[in-house]
């Protein structure tokens, strides 16, 4: 690659030097040996080199780097990345591309959600990593007035303790601890703005105590269907002990949202906030994928949107802003909103902000949950939004209309059909097999294996909410019944239940944990998995399909999607004998372990509940007892009052009894 006057050739030192007058200092890092890391065999990823190539491309073709100050990669130290991960990952991370370790790599990658690793993967890691710390030590000292860092492997997914979702080590995170551990830098209030189109998981636990860092994620989460999938980027989500209300999470519903769903968040949530915070500098997760055109997000930011969204941040902490690519998968639309984000550093121009559409209503939806769950840590956000505003919507297919004169833009902008499709592909289905043929198998087998357990039978047993049937019908049809704050995606198949009857069983019913998304505060219903004369739950029985068993199981705790199944024919097979399974693809999930309660008609009932390790928990106070909130109880209620097992007066005494009986 041929680099221009004022860069890096990736090896050598720092060439560059500083325009005179009043040109903004802005810093770029960019080095070719983080191309290196790729997938084993070359197969085709969505996060690979071309990536970043393509950035640094569409800079050098501008006459970028010339204006810029171009400084080398430097890999990270170890001691600055065990600020936020433990030593076992670090260990990983570090040894995983060494020749001893070349026949296991695939296997290790295939024990974590969305990664790979290759012969160049520590290096790179290293290197990003210690990129986006530098440019921002560069930026706190004030000899840059802001900087871009091009960098893979992305790192906001990454967590404490396991590398996720194209993530090895957290970026961001590793920079952010640097600086506020860094006491002559004078750094003591931290904005994250992390506008992935994907929530930043791993960012957000790591500093979910610390009143130091202001947490800002706006994603598509889709009720927790959306990758990382689950409840962790839900507004609700706010911080705990010292970092309450440190933490902001504005949750998309749909897809689609674009340039006027995101300045509307920016202007009516955001800025507010971070005028109160009023930080020392701005560290920004710069991921494109909800840029117009990519494939995995199926959002519709335009290159001018986001340079809007940059300048809105530019009037904070005197303009020092880090930006750190994360995502980011069309490399057109990619390339051209990095171009649009520099060069808004470099000149820091007044920009017009004019749209031809409104937010979605959705869009305001979210935006006034928001503002009611933080108004008690942010006054500011109490305010009564103007009335006319959330009128003020646009139907889900929209018309967007860039000011950008882009080569970019090359047709209608109209949605296309693809996206109106949306073509949104979860991370969790793009992991590299570690089977030598596996990447065109790896797509045909999820009908494979749904057309065989589509073939066998189960009993699944309800003791919670799925006790009521319009409840239990949302995870086979999709919606939400009375009481629910969200709806259930559904199952693939919707055919409904070919028998449903009743049954006591000898095993004891509790209610735990302090609140769900689905049913608000208050506790949820668990069996204890060990069988005991003296108790006695009812329980419902569904005759469905094993394959419906497994979308069951998927929704209840809360995932994306799978390409196989969780529990399939030799699960089956062995829980007779075995009576429970725990499932580790599920481990995070409050209901991942699958227990053998019997037969009916010579077809096995199986539930789904807790660990006996769990019990444990729940006994010992480390995870709270609590009872169900009035509208899951409710529904409680209604399923055995409607399935003639008990008397609305019986039921209600029956469900706080279970409610109050010490474990």
């Amino acid at each position: 690659m041929a680099f221009p006057s004022g860069s890096s050739n990736g090896s050598g030192t720092q060439v560059a030097s500083l325009v005179s007058g009043e040109q903004r200092r802005v810093g770029l890092v960019y080095d070719e040996r983080m191309c290196n890391h790729s997938t084993p065999r070359g197969e085709d990823h969505p996060e690979n080199p071309d990536r970043i190539r393509a950035i640094w491309n569409k800079l050098v073709s501008a006459g970028i780097p010339q204006r810029c100050v171009v400084f080398n990669a430097k890999e990270v130290k170890d001691t600055y990345i065990a600020e936020v991960h433990t030593n076992n990952h670090i260990n990983l991370i570090k040894t995983i591309s060494s020749k001893k370790l070349a026949p296991q790599r695939n296997r290790v990658a295939a024990k974590y959600n969305s990664i790979y690793f290759n012969e160049g993967s520590s290096e790179a890691a290293y290197l990003a990593a210690g990129s986006v710390l530098e440019a921002a030590e560069k930026v706190a000292k004030g000899e840059l007035n802001s900087a871009f860092a091009i960098v893979r492997p992305p790192g906001h997914h990454a967590e404490e303790n396991q590398p996720m979702g194209f993530c090895l080590y957290n970026n961001i995170a590793i920079a952010t601890s640097f600086l506020l551990n860094q006491k002559e830098l004078d750094i003591k209030k931290i904005l994250i703005v992390d506008w992935d189109v994907h929530h930043g998981n791993g960012t957000q636990k790591m500093f979910w105590k610390d009143s130091r860092v202001l947490f800002f994620s706006v994603h598509r989460h889709e009720f927790g269907s959306f990758y990382p999938a689950g409840d962790d980027g839900h507004y609700i989500m706010m911080g705990e002990g010292p970092g309450a209300g440190y933490n902001i999470n504005v949750p998309w519903e749909n897809g689609q949202c674009g340039d006027a769903d995101y300045n509307a968040v920016w202007d009516y949530i955001l800025i507010p906030v971070a005028r109160e915070f009023n930080p020392d500098i701005i560290l920004i997760s710069a991921g494109f994928d909800a840029a117009i055109g990519d494939p995995l997000g199926g959002c519709r930011i335009t290159p001018h949107g986001y340079s809007i969204m940059l300048k809105k941040l530019m009037e904070f902490s005197k303009g020092k802003i880090v930006m750190a690519l994360e995502g980011g998968y069309n490399l057109n639309s990619l390339a051209n909103s990095v171009l649009a984000c520099v060069e808004m550093l470099l000149e820091d121009k007044p920009i017009v902000e004019s749209f031809e559409v409104y937010p979605f209503e959705s869009t305001w939806s979210v935006i006034k949950a928001v503002r009611e769950e933080l108004s008690a840590f942010w006054p500011v956000l109490a305010e009564k939004l103007p009335e006319k505003l959330p009128s003020r919507v646009t139907p889900q297919v929209q018309i967007y209309s860039s000011q950008s004169d882009d080569e970019y833009d090359d047709g209608p902008n109209t949605l296309s059909e693809d996206l109106q499709e949306d073509v949104t592909i979860p991370l969790s289905k793009l992991k590299v097999s570690d089977d030598a043929h596996d990447a065109g198998q790896a797509a045909a087998a999820s009908p494979a294996w749904r057309s065989e357990l589509s073939k066998i039978d189960v009993w699944y047993a309800s003791f919670g909410s799925n006790m009521s049937e319009s409840r239990f019908r949302c995870y086979i049809e999709g919606g939400q019944a009375e009481g629910m704050r969200r709806p259930c995606k559904g199952a693939v198949d919707k055919s409904q239940p070919k028998e449903v009857l009743w049954k006591i069983v000898p095993h004891r019913l509790f209610f735990g944990r302090e609140s769900t998304i689905t049913w608000g505060p208050g506790g949820v219903a668990f069996l204890h998995p060990a069988s005991s004369d003296q108790e006695k739950t009812y329980m419902c029985l569904y005759r469905i399909t094993l394959e419906q068993f497994n979308d069951v199981l998927l929704q209840e705790n809360v995932l994306t999607d799978t390409s196989s199944p969780f529990f399939d024919l030799n699960a089956l097979d062995s829980i007779e004998n075995e009576k429970n399974i725990p499932l580790e693809a599920l481990k995070d999930g409050w209901y991942h372990n699958v227990v053998y309660l019997g037969k009916e008609k010579d077809i096995p009932i199986l539930t789904m509940t807790c660990t006996v390790g769990h019990v444990e928990d729940f006994k010992s106070g480390k995870t709270p007892i609590c009872a169900p909130a009035k509208e899951y109880a409710d529904t409680l209620v209604r399923g055995l009052v409607l399935g003639k097992q008990l008397s609305e007066d019986e039921a209600t005494v029956y469900i706080q009894e279970a409610s109050t009986k010490p474990l």
